[in-house]
């Protein structure tokens, strides 16, 4: 129970890598506001989790008004009316085939709205609120260390190292990084931990989504597998959030042992 009294957010958290942070977050001890598009899929796992540890908001993850409910969610249902979400995982992405020359341009805008506006949002709204709550915790004594607050962005190798082969995906995961690194700068000296955590392959149903064909994958994972699993990242985001709050790792890398690229 190494998070006992956390209160997290994580977008994205119907199936892949989301669904596996919510529910390693759950096993540590904080309760959680899962969101996600498919409403279905989110009642699904509220069953399994339970009311007492878990809330959804479905929608879209860039969408003001759900972002605004998750963070109510959060306060009201687990923070007593008054403690914000102090565990936000920037988790929702969508992935692409193909490079600037060759992908699907009419995916383009929903990716950039995803993986970037979304992200970006859900930063700055996490951040608004963990520093209103640091600057009240000041006025009345109380230490910014007494309480670990986190914002965790997934990113992913391709924002790090540019694959032709996705490069307009690629391009959206150099911003989320860009974003991560400069909200690490900004709010780690107010007392916010900023993570940005950057997988290889994962299996998951991303890939298939993203437009990758199954003989393509095979190949691929055949080549450098065993790849990640969903429950590998989640349990680097528990170990992360669960340091001392004067302990920040800001950015980790993820690979399985086999994957030299990207």
């Amino acid at each position: 129970m190494k998070l006992k009294d956390r209160i997290s957010i994580v977008t994205g958290a119907s199936a892949g890598i989301g669904e596996a942070i919510a529910r390693e977050l759950v096993a540590q001890g904080s309760t959680v506001v899962l969101n996600a598009r498919r409403k279905e899929k989110l009642d699904l796992l509220l069953r399994e989790l339970g009311t007492e540890d878990v809330s959804t908001v479905a929608g879209d993850c860039a969408d003001d008004d759900v972002i605004n409910s998750m963070f109510h969610a959060a306060r009201e249902q687990f923070g007593a009316g008054h403690r914000e979400a102090n565990l936000v995982v920037v988790n929702a992405g969508r992935g692409l085939n193909g490079s600037v020359v060759t992908s699907d341009t009419s995916e383009w805008e929903a990716m950039v709205r995803t993986n970037v506006l979304g992200a970006a949002k859900l930063i700055r709204a996490a951040a608004v609120r963990m520093i209103r709550e640091i600057d009240h915790d000041a006025a009345n004594g109380k230490k910014w260390t007494s309480q670990p607050r986190d914002i965790v962005v997934l990113g992913s190798t391709v924002g790090r190292h540019i694959s032709p082969f996705s490069s307009m995906y690629g391009a959206t995961k150099f911003a989320v990084n860009s974003l991560a690194e400069a909200a690490r700068r900004e709010l780690g000296p107010k007392g916010i931990r900023v993570t940005l955590i950057e997988p290889g392959f994962v299996v998951s149903e991303f890939q298939g989504v993203a437009g990758y064909t199954d003989e393509w994958l095979k190949g691929v994972f055949e080549k450098i597998g065993p790849v990640l699993e969903p429950r590998d990242v989640a349990n680097v985001v528990t170990t992360v959030t669960s340091q001392p709050s004067h302990i920040h790792w800001g950015d980790v890398v993820l690979r399985g042992t086999r994957q030299d690229y990207p």
